[in-house]
């Protein structure tokens, strides 16, 4: 049997998502917790493979098993044997052939800064706090760019292995509720670091530093360098991927 997790965490304490040498990484905490319970070793299959420190409110995995405790339980069992911090939101039996990194999806993360003068302490973890003004309005000009079919090689890490740099990118909205500012943007796949590289740059332009028309050209120059800088895994959240 093949079984789908929907899979929740809060990345803090975790060196990302796929499973390190030496660190503790929430694949590595899954096929512990896996194993332990249905009493066979269990591997399982990530949709995205999300950096230390970054978020999910769904990330999606796949195993195999020939447990005969039903898919839709297992969710349950499994979260007592789960940190805090990881919460399994559905299980469910999906086909044999079923794998979360070889079909079409729509994956859709947000980054979120915190825009204000001081830091507020029970928004550390889940926000990038950011001094200085930004101005909403410029950003959203310079998200237009980006929509579509493009090569994001300037938006991409050198160290990616990705056999191509083109992406999809359907939406990018930048709003703004009280001090939180949420770029979120949706795709049907993304680059290594190519979200956060979004967002510091985005940031560069609602600070003024960058027209958001430069945008274009960034694009266009095809390098890394062209663009902004990385911005903190602390504000990214996974939000949910669609098949």
């Amino acid at each position: 049997m093949r079984v789908c997790l929907t899979v929740a965490y809060e990345g803090t304490n975790y060196h990302g998502w796929q499973v390190q040498p030496n660190g503790i990484t929430i694949e590595s905490v899954l096929n512990q917790a896996l194993s332990d319970l249905l009493g066979e070793p269990i591997a399982v299959t990530g949709a995205s493979r999300t950096d230390a420190g970054v978020h999910s409110m769904g990330n999606v995995a796949v195993f195999d098993t020939d447990t005969r405790i039903p898919a839709e339980k297992i969710s349950y069992a499994l979260n007592q044997r789960l940190p805090l911090d990881i919460v399994v939101q559905e299980s469910k039996e999906v086909a044999a052939d079923f794998h979360p990194r070889r079909c079409e999806s729509r994956k859709t993360y947000e980054y979120r800064i915190l825009n204000r003068r001081f830091r507020d302490p029970l928004r550390r973890y889940d926000t990038y706090f950011y001094y200085y003004d930004l101005d909403v309005e410029r950003m959203r000009q310079a998200a237009l760019y980006l929509v579509g079919e493009h090569d994001f090689r300037s938006f991409c890490s050198v160290h990616t292995c990705a056999e191509t740099t083109v992406r999809t990118v359907y939406t990018l909205d930048v709003d703004k509720a009280g001090d939180v500012i949420s770029i979120r943007i949706c795709g049907n796949g993304f680059l290594y670091n190519m979200v956060r590289i979004i967002a510091g740059t985005l940031i560069q332009v609602g600070s003024g530093m960058i027209a958001p028309e430069q945008v274009k050209d960034i694009l266009e120059l095809r390098e890394r360098a062209a663009a902004g800088p990385t911005a903190p895994a602390c504000g990214l959240t996974m939000l949910g991927i669609v098949f």
